[in-house]
């Protein structure tokens, strides 16, 4: 099979799903976008155990995507459309797998794959139209609404031509079903973290030496910070314990909030906040472990759609977990149900201090929260296990397009007969 995975934010774990599928055999060719600079991202370059079946397909806008201006960004990703059509058409894949994509560029995407004759898998990581909406019509009240209204109607277009949709968590099927995607071609498979790519560390490594948090309490935030996370819960925290010099709280980050946090240090003096970007992949490791307590926030409008994938490496790295996210949200029942960690809901931040003292006193909480966390990574994390469910998708996507085509011959056979 000639496999195309395009995840346009260049997450790991998807690299991950590209490299297994390569090992079971098949042409991958893994296509992200190289100009967006405000998230954490997975490995850009091909490794010295890559197989010469998996390829890199980099998309390289004519200059960095600018995430935070409304008006640029839509034409840059049109832009970014374009040229992953073209790249698309020149590798002709069978199937082709695309999440994280802005719907302007999916558009673009799935013409192309039409036109290729390919198989058009939906990998729906969040409802972006809806979040369009949502986040529009705060902004600009009516005109907002309007242009929202237009992303929804894409995305349920874009979803309903598609050949198979996989969604993230099960929250997501009612939506799907009353936009008539059909049941059949609904799959659910949450996401993950590369496992093998996050090996536990010692609270004390070189990375927690080489920044001075060896004799320190750490509290630790990772990855984006934009419109959906609420910076004030972090800033609160901070304030909380700002009279504990034996307490950190690392927020290594990028985006509106961690800008925003990185003025409150200056304005309110606060000694003990410490910003820095984002990690690079080969140090989060050993970055994760230098935290006593990671931490993740999600705004309450969020929702279901959402489901933060800090989350899932802070599982890998066997630490307990302090969330502030909605209950029904899955990263929050993951490590609730799993006592994995301590979770409040995101407007309540009396529950939420509440809980960091808990896991700040209780040092034996801390190392059952972070041994249930591991535990959950080793039996929920194996990609084999993952690739083989996109791989028997992949299939019966081939199979009903090769059904369809057999019936198309039948009739046109009928039709020369008489």
């Amino acid at each position: 099979m000639r496999i195309l995975v395009h995840d346009y934010a260049g997450h790991p774990f998807p690299f991950d799903l590209s490299r297994q599928l390569a090992q079971q055999g098949h042409d991958v060719c893994h296509m992200f976008c190289a100009s967006l600079h405000t998230g954490p991202t997975g490995s850009f370059t091909r490794r010295p155990d890559d197989l010469p079946n998996f390829n890199l397909a980099p998309i390289k806008l004519s200059e960095p995507l600018d995430k935070f201006s409304f008006v640029k960004r839509w034409f840059q990703e049109n832009e970014y459309g374009k040229l992953a059509a073209r790249a698309l058409s020149t590798f002709r894949p069978d199937v082709i797998l695309s999440g994280n994509t802005p719907l302007d560029a999916q558009r673009r995407i799935w013409d192309a794959a039409g036109k290729a004759g390919a198989r058009k898998v939906f990998w729906a990581q969040d409802l972006i139209g809806l979040a369009t909406h949502r986040i529009l019509r705060k902004k600009i009240p009516v005109l907002g609404s309007l242009i929202g209204t237009v992303y929804i109607r894409l995305e349920k277009k874009l979803l309903v031509q598609s050949d198979h949709v996989v969604v993230i968590s099960d929250d997501f099927v009612p939506t799907l079903v009353d936009w008539k995607v059909p049941t059949e071609s609904i799959t659910v498979i949450e996401n993950w973290a590369p496992i093998n790519e996050l090996p536990a560390h010692d609270r004390i490594n070189p990375w927690s030496t080489s920044h001075g948090y060896d004799d320190k309490f750490v509290f630790m935030y990772t990855g984006t910070m934009g419109m959906k996370h609420n910076p004030e819960l972090i800033l609160e925290l901070a304030r909380h314990f700002a009279n504990r010099p034996d307490i950190r709280i690392v927020v290594a980050s990028a985006g509106l909030g961690a800008q925003w946090l990185e003025e409150q240090v200056s304005v309110r003096k606060l000694e003990n906040l410490d910003i820095m970007g984002f990690h690079p992949f080969a140090d989060l490791p050993e970055a994760l472990a230098s935290a006593d307590a990671l931490v993740a926030v999600l705004e309450a409008d969020a929702d279901v759609y959402s489901v933060p994938s800090k989350v899932l490496a802070y599982l890998c790295a066997g630490r307990p977990i302090l969330l502030a996210v909605p209950e029904a949200n899955l990263a929050s029942r993951i490590v609730s149900d799993n006592e994995a960690g301590l979770a409040s809901e995101p407007s309540d931040i009396q529950s939420f201090i509440r809980n960091s003292e808990i896991i700040f006193n209780d040092k034996e909480k801390r190392s059952s929260f972070g041994t249930n966390a591991r535990r959950y990574a080793e039996q929920h994390f194996d990609i084999r296990r993952i690739s083989r469910a996109f791989e028997e998708i992949f299939a019966s996507a081939l199979r009903e397009e090769g059904s369809r085509a057999d019936l198309r011959a039948t009739h046109s056979i009928t039709e020369l007969t008489g």
